[in-house]
C-alpha cells in the first residue's frame, strides 16, 4: 500500500544495526514517558539509556540539533534525578510546582540561546540544508526550555514539550525516520494527558499554609 510504504519504504536502505537501535531506543523512551507520566523518578535511568541512542542515531542522520538535545537530555536526566530525589530545601525529593515568572523567563532565554548555538553548530560544520535546518533549531529550544523544566519538577513542562512533539511529527516523516516520528505523535499524546495528570495531582495537595 502507498501509505505504509510512504511510512516504512526508506528503511530497506538503512543498515540493520540502526533499525534495531530505533526501535530499542524507542521502547525504552516509552518505559521512561510512562514513569514520567506517573510522577516516577524512574523517567531519568531509563531516559539516560534512550537518550545515548538516540545521540548515535541522530549524528548518522544528520539532525545535529535533535543530536545535541539528547546530549542535553542526558545531562538533565542526571541533573533532575538528583534534584527530584534532593532539590528540597531540607534535602528532600521535590515535589510538583507551578512555573514562576522567573523561570519562565530563564526557560525562554534557554530556547532562544540554544536555538542560535545550534544554527551556529549547522553553520560551522558546513550541514546548514533547508527548513528542515532550521525547523530542527526551533524544536532544540523548545525542547531544551521543556527538559529543564521537567528537571525542576514543573507542571508546565509537558505543554513545552507537546509543543515540540507536535512541530517534530512531520519533520520526521519528511526526513524519513517513520518511527521516530510515530514515537513523537504518542510522546505528544502523553503530554497532553500527563499534564491533566500532574494537574489532578497538585490540585490534590494538602496546603502547607
Amino acid at each position: 500500500m502507498a501509505v505504509l510504504e510512504f511510512i516504512f519504504g526508506q528503511y530497506r536502505d538503512y543498515s540493520t544495526t540502526h533499525i534495531a537501535l530505533e526501535i530499542a531506543a524507542l521502547i525504552i523512551s516509552l518505559v521512561s514517558v510512562y514513569y514520567s507520566f506517573k510522577n516516577s523518578v524512574l523517567v531519568f535511568p531509563f531516559g539516560i539509556i534512550c537518550t545515548l541512542i538516540f545521540v548515535y542515531l541522530l549524528f548518522q542522520w544528520n539532525l545535529l540539533g535533535d543530536m545535541v538535545i539528547n546530549a542535553y537530555y542526558f545531562i538533565m536526566s542526571v541533573y533532575g534525578w538528583y534534584f527530584w530525589l534532593n532539590g528540597n530545601k531540607n534535602n528532600k525529593e521535590v515535589d510538583i510546582s507551578k512555573t514562576t515568572r522567573a523561570e519562565w523567563l530563564t526557560a525562554i532565554a534557554i530556547s532562544v540561546s540554544t536555538g542560535l548555538a545550534i544554527y551556529l553548530l549547522y553553520y560551522i560544520t558546513n550541514r546548514l540544508e533547508n527548513w528542515v535546518s532550521y525547523v530542527d533549531m526551533i524544536t532544540t529550544g523548545i525542547f531544551f526550555a521543556g527538559m529543564w523544566l521537567m528537571a525542576r519538577r514543573k507542571l508546565e513542562h509537558w505543554l513545552v514539550l507537546a509543543l515540540g512533539n507536535v512541530i517534530s511529527i512531520p519533520l520526521y516523516f519528511y526526513k524519513g525516520y517513520s518511527f521516530s516520528a510515530i514515537l513523537y505523535i504518542f510522546l505528544f499524546i502523553i503530554a497532553i494527558l500527563g499534564y491533566q495528570e500532574w494537574k489532578k495531582y497538585l490540585n490534590k495537595k494538602p496546603s502547607t499554609v
